[in-house]
């Protein structure tokens, strides 16, 4: 499962950024091309944030859907799998989207004195 190692550089990321901070929320993108399943980032998160900073936040999760355009008549394919046919019925396609894995949002806690 290389989504623990995955998690692992995820969370080595926050902490270094939130510089010592709670983190209350992290937001991620994961491309539905990228081979990396949502649910198994989800449980290895719980288990890779015990005893750090981000213990007991919130990870979201947005899955960003494949989409390419074709090298022939220039459509948008929207795809499930890294592979599709366009209507014009090439199989040149450009991915566009659904290969990120980005952390788009650090929320961490401010402390007021």
């Amino acid at each position: 499962m290389h989504e623990l190692g995955i998690t692992q550089n995820i969370v080595a990321i926050v902490i270094e950024h939130a510089q010592g901070a709670k983190v209350q929320r992290v937001v991620l993108e994961i491309g539905k091309l990228s081979a990396i399943l949502a649910d198994a980032i989800q449980f290895c998160f719980d288990i890779c944030t015990r005893n750090t900073v981000l213990a007991g936040a919130i990870l979201e999760i947005i899955e960003i859907p494949g989409l390419a355009k074709c090298r022939q008549c220039g459509a948008e394919v929207y795809l499930d799998k890294p592979f599709g046919i366009c209507k014009c019925g090439s199989v040149q396609l450009d991915l566009i989207t659904g290969e990120e894995l980005k952390i788009k949002e650090i929320e961490i806690e401010e402390v007021c004195v």
